[in-house]
């Protein structure tokens, strides 16, 4: 790969016009915080962050009803950490709140973690909190298949997981919305494959660079897609060749295809999306958190003056929103965007970009 002075000699030489690209992806969003890669490029390239982090773009009334389940009696939540300091509609309710007052909350790194302490708490009901794309989606679909060939029947899964295209599709249907092309996630490229990107071009006549991680990753898909954009040939490139294939992992793709079927789903900032998350099919509902203990989706809480709504949708920066850094750190989130380690306002707080 050539070196990150290179690829900004060779972005300046196509002088671009003024351009605004979208990285789907929460980790690409921290990657580029970090590295600074925004005021490397010329000024008239702007990168805007998009809805591709997981605990982002959970809506509030969601975090309401996890917050209230996690006091009944008898519940273990298990989670992975982000979630736990995600605030609900009411300020500094959290799961770690919840976890002061007394529920049991547990943060694990795997949901077979969470199988592990449902065997050896029999007499509680443990729930797994399934957030994330496709890229976590394959362990929490093995999780329960897992649970159901072991007859662990003390283990369910809430599925807050969420599919990337849906959201696009919706994301370029919003009015206003102004973005000239996309740096897709390279982990959920693993998983879906080169075609699972497809839909940009060929739909929306939209350039796609499929990116790795690394600052010298991000910088030559920044050149791709400036590339496309010169050239009007939009199409789907695969800059993260050496985990991404055209088709994707096969045996994730399968074992997804036996315990989930996409369903319409709400997003922050974005509401309700046809076919964008992954419910527990109906041979696994018994597995299914929401179905054993009845949960239905709360009405939408009040409007705050949190603009993480907006900021994941690329329509404000994170120094926008009027709590940005006053009223909203990390130390005291009042929004998720604040909160997870790929959320664009905690990356612009911790690293001052903009």
């Amino acid at each position: 790969m050539p070196s990150a002075e290179k690829i900004l000699e060779a972005i300046r030489a196509l002088d671009p016009e003024p351009v605004k690209l979208m990285e789907v992806c929460g980790t690409h969003t921290m990657a580029i915080a970090k590295a600074g890669i925004k005021s490397l490029l010329p000024p008239q390239v702007e990168l805007l962050s998009g809805p591709g982090c997981p605990v982002c773009v959970t809506p509030a009334e969601i975090i309401d009803q996890i917050l209230d389940l996690a006091m009944e009696p008898g519940v273990i939540l298990t989670s992975y950490g982000d979630m736990l300091r995600v605030p609900g509609s009411r300020p500094g309710d959290s799961l770690l709140r919840r976890r002061a007052l007394g529920a049991r909350v547990e943060i694990v790194y795997s949901p077979m973690d969470a199988i592990e302490i449902a065997k050896a708490n029999p007499a509680r009901e443990v729930v797994f909190l399934g957030v994330g794309f496709e890229t976590t989606a394959p362990g929490t679909a093995a999780a329960v298949l897992t649970a159901q060939e072991q007859g662990v029947k003390n283990f369910t899964v809430w599925s807050m997981l969420k599919l990337v295209e849906p959201a696009l599709r919706a994301l370029m249907g919003m009015e206003g919305f102004d973005v000239q092309g996309f740096l897709c996630p390279g982990h959920v490229g693993t998983i879906i494959g080169e075609r699972g990107f497809g839909f940009l071009p060929e739909a929306y006549h939209m350039p796609a660079v499929i990116s790795g991680f690394e600052p010298e990753d991000i910088l030559l898909s920044v050149y791709l897609l400036l590339k496309q954009i010169k050239e009007g040939r939009p199409r789907v490139e695969n800059e993260y060749t050496r985990a991404v294939s055209p088709d994707g992992n096969a045996l994730a793709q399968s074992i997804l295809a036996r315990a989930f079927a996409p369903r319409t789903d709400l997003w922050r900032g974005l509401g309700q999306i046809e076919k964008s998350g992954l419910g527990l099919k109906e041979e696994l509902k018994d597995f299914d958190a929401q179905k054993r203990f009845g949960l239905e989706v709360l009405p939408a809480p009040k409007p705050t003056a949190c603009r993480c709504g907006q900021v994941i949708t690329g329509r404000l920066g994170p120094t926008g929103c009027p709590l940005f850094g006053t009223r909203c750190t990390p130390e005291d989130p009042v929004g998720p965007c604040m909160v997870s380690s790929e959320g664009a306002c905690a990356a612009a707080y911790k690293y001052q970009t903009i």
